[in-house]
C-alpha cells in the first residue's frame, strides 16, 4: 500500500517530467470526491516545485460520463480558469470532448490521470518511452496505407493521410499537448471512407469502455468505406456488443475510429484477470501494452474530425501483423524496428 508521501513522491517526479517549476501555473481539475488523493497529491507535489497551483472541483452532474457527456459543458467560470493557465491535470475525463478541444487551443498542456494509484506506480512515464513514439510517429506520418491481419482471419486496409497523430508517452511539456498517464501508443485515423476489409475480434482480445471484458467467442467486423457493415457471431460477445452498439441509436456508432500500436513494456495484457486495480481502471493497461494493435470505433475528434459520437470502443488485439506501406511493424504481436523495440522483447 503506498504512503501519502510515495504517492506526492511519484506526482513531483511525473510533474517534472511536464516541465512543471517555479512559476508554472497549474490547475488540477476534479469533480467532488471522486480521485481525492490524486488531486492531494498532485497539489503537494506542485508545491514542492514551487508552481503556483491551484484546484477546480466542479459538481458531478448526474448521468455525466467520460468525454462529451462530460459535467465541465455550460461551466464557463470553470472553462475560463482552466484556459489561463500553464498546464491542467484532468481528473475527470474530457477525452473526446469539445471542451478539451477549446482548453487546449487557448494554450494549456494537460495531463489525463484517472487510473488507479497502484496502475500509476507500475507504468511510471520516461524520456525512452518519448523517443520510440516518436520514431513510430515519423513512420506513420510517412505512411499512405496501414494494413493488419491476424492468424484469426483479420485483414482489413487503412488509407492514410488525413489526419494528425496521436502520441501518447505518458507526459506533457509542449503548449497546447495533450496526454494521458499512463500508457505508451500511438495512433491516427483513415481518411474518409477509407477502411476496407474485415476485423476479427478474436477470444483474448478486450472490450473496454463500457464493457471491460475479455472476449471468448469471436467477433467478425465487416467494414466498409468506413463504416462497420456487419458484427457477426454466434456467441454473447457479439451480441453483446451488436446491443451496446445499437443503444446510441447513432449511425456514427458504427464509423471506424482510430488504429495504431502499444509500445509500452509495463503494461499488462492479463491486467483486467489478475490485477485488483482492474476494478477501478479504463483499461490502460490494455491500450498501451507492448506490441497490442489498438483497433476502435466511433468518435474521430482526438485526430482532428468530425464525428462526435458518444459510442466509442477501443479494442486492443492480440497476435496481429500492421504493416506500414509493407513494412512490418507489429509482427504476430512483437514490435519489428529496433527504434521502437525494446531490447529482448
Amino acid at each position: 500500500m503506498a504512503t501519502d508521501s510515495d504517492v506526492v513522491a511519484l506526482f513531483r517526479q511525473e510533474l517534472e517530467l511536464c516541465d512543471v517549476g517555479p512559476g508554472t501555473s497549474l490547475a488540477v481539475f476534479s469533480e467532488g470526491d471522486v480521485r481525492a488523493e490524486h488531486a492531494r497529491a498532485f497539489l503537494a507535489a506542485a508545491s514542492e516545485l514551487e508552481a503556483d497551483a491551484f484546484q477546480v472541483n466542479i459538481r458531478k452532474k448526474p448521468g455525466s460520463f467520460f468525454g462529451p457527456g462530460n459535467s465541465l459543458k455550460g461551466n464557463a467560470p470553470a472553462m475560463a480558469a482552466l484556459k489561463r493557465v500553464d498546464m491542467v491535470v484532468d481528473l475527470v475525463g474530457l477525452l473526446w470532448s469539445k471542451e478539451q478541444t477549446e482548453i487546449t487551443d487557448a494554450g494549456p498542456r494537460m495531463l489525463l490521470v484517472i487510473e488507479p494509484i497502484e496502475v500509476l506506480q507500475r507504468m511510471v512515464s520516461n524520456p525512452g518511452d518519448r523517443r520510440r513514439i516518436e520514431a513510430g510517429s515519423a513512420r506513420l506520418a510517412r505512411a499512405k496505407e496501414l494494413r493488419i491481419t491476424s492468424p484469426g482471419g483479420t485483414d482489413v486496409t487503412y488509407r492514410l493521410g488525413d489526419y494528425r497523430i496521436g502520441e501518447q508517452y505518458g507526459y506533457t511539456d509542449e503548449p497546447g499537448r495533450w496526454d494521458h498517464w499512463p500508457g505508451v501508443f500511438l495512433y491516427t485515423a483513415a481518411v474518409e471512407e477509407g477502411v476496407d476489409g474485415t476485423v476479427v475480434i478474436d477470444t483474448g482480445d478486450q472490450l473496454l469502455l463500457p464493457t471491460m471484458r475479455y472476449v471468448v467467442d469471436p467477433i467478425t467486423l465487416t467494414v466498409e468505406r468506413g463504416m462497420i457493415a456487419d458484427i457477426a457471431g454466434a456467441g454473447l460477445d457479439a451480441e453483446l456488443l451488436r446491443s451496446f452498439m445499437a443503444s446510441y441509436d447513432d449511425p456514427r456508432a458504427y464509423a471506424i475510429s482510430h488504429i495504431g500500436w502499444g509500445l509500452d513494456p509495463r503494461a499488462r495484457w492479463d491486467f483486467m484477470g489478475t490485477d485488483p486495480a482492474a476494478a477501478n481502471s479504463t483499461g490502460q493497461d490494455g491500450r498501451a501494452f507492448y506490441g497490442n494493435v489498438l483497433f476502435s470505433t466511433g468518435p474521430n475528434t482526438e485526430v482532428g474530425g468530425d464525428n462526435d459520437t458518444l459510442c466509442h470502443i477501443d479494442i486492443p488485439l492480440k497476435g496481429c501483423t500492421l504493416t506500414l506501406d509493407g513494412e512490418s511493424i507489429v509482427e504476430n504481436g512483437r514490435i519489428v524496428p529496433d527504434d521502437m523495440r525494446i531490447e529482448g522483447r
